[in-house]
């Protein structure tokens, strides 16, 4: 039986963007509880850069990364409850780690990782949801706010503050964003934040206290969005922006009558990302795609996305 070849860009070992080299395979079989998806669309994060440099101790190479995808079931599991042609999302529970990611035409999917979803537009444009939006969503419920409380997202020109500037404002909150470069805070109030507030040196340039705080900037940061949290708030932390993993001179004492906790997007809850399109729809909420490139391109890709600091996201188009 002859073969059917698919693209996969395989790195071999972690280094610069030259480890990632586009190799043909064959397409993978179904299994009993495995599908095979079609890849139409992806996106590219800052931390799958990092994963490529070698910065993921539990990722073994060779390996295809990436941590997502928008696509099309093309075999269904033998056992399973999708059907060909069905339109689906794929993100996280070992994606591009444990096993080969999006970075790929087609890719071998456990069931229990792909959700179904209904979905109008185009694949581009589907593609700026998944990790994202649900990483955005799952933060935001972890601080318990009400409608009319205040919300800081600490990192918001990143593409998972932006969406969720979007989803707190259709859910009723007043929300603040914050970037490291001046320049940036009207933009940010032009993606939908009724303020923003610069971020110097690790140091929010404000007075002003929140009732939840989303911080993607990480363990550096941490302390002082504690500082800047009402009576009874929480922080959450869900990124590690600046690259530092674990928090130094951290006294627990700051938490007095404040909470601290982390969202992790690793275990994908079906309702939640239901809950996410439900609100995606009824909204038409997006975010800015900051430029789209070709699987052949993937090199230029990551480049782009560490040399660049526009906001919004970076899509691979595989069709």
């Amino acid at each position: 039986m002859e073969l059917i070849i698919m693209r996969a860009v395989v790195i071999n070992e972690p280094g610069d963007s030259s480890v990632m080299n586009i190799v043909e395979r064959p397409i993978p079989k179904a299994t009993q509880r495995q599908s095979v998806i079609r890849i139409h669309a992806f996106g590219v994060h800052r931390y799958e850069v990092l994963t490529r440099a070698g910065g993921s101790p539990d990722v073994k190479f060779p390996r295809v990364i990436g941590v997502e995808a928008v696509g099309e079931i093309y075999e269904a599991a033998m056992n399973g409850k999708f059907k060909v042609g069905q339109k689906v999302i794929t993100m996280m529970g070992g994606l591009g780690r444990e096993v080969d990611g999006s970075y790929q035409e087609y890719a071998l999917i456990d069931d229990t990782n792909l959700f179904p979803v209904n979905y109008g537009g185009d694949w581009v444009t589907l593609a700026q949801y998944p990790e994202n939006f649900y990483t955005a969503l799952g933060a935001i419920k972890s601080l318990s706010l009400k409608e009319g409380q205040t919300l800081l997202v600490r990192g918001g020109t990143s593409a998972v503050g932006l969406s969720a500037i979007k989803l707190a404002k259709v859910m009723g909150l007043t929300v603040t964003a914050t970037s490291r470069r001046e320049e940036r805070l009207s933009e940010l109030v032009k993606n939908g934040a009724d303020t923003a507030v610069l971020d110097r040196d690790n140091t929010l340039v404000t007075e002003e206290t929140y009732d939840g705080i989303i911080d993607m900037v990480g363990t550096v940061t941490m302390a002082d969005s504690i500082s800047h949290l009402s009576k009874g708030g929480v922080v959450t932390l869900i990124g590690l922006l600046a690259g530092e993993w674990v928090a130094k001179a951290f006294s627990p004492f700051t938490l007095a009558d404040k909470y601290l906790t982390f969202f992790d997007s690793t275990n994908v809850q079906h309702g939640l990302v239901d809950e996410m399109f439900r609100l995606i729809t009824k909204y038409q909420l997006e975010i800015p795609i900051a430029k789209v490139f070709k699987l052949a391109d993937i090199r230029e890709a990551h480049d782009y996305v560490m040399a660049h600091r526009t906001m919004g996201q970076v899509i691979i188009d595989n069709d």
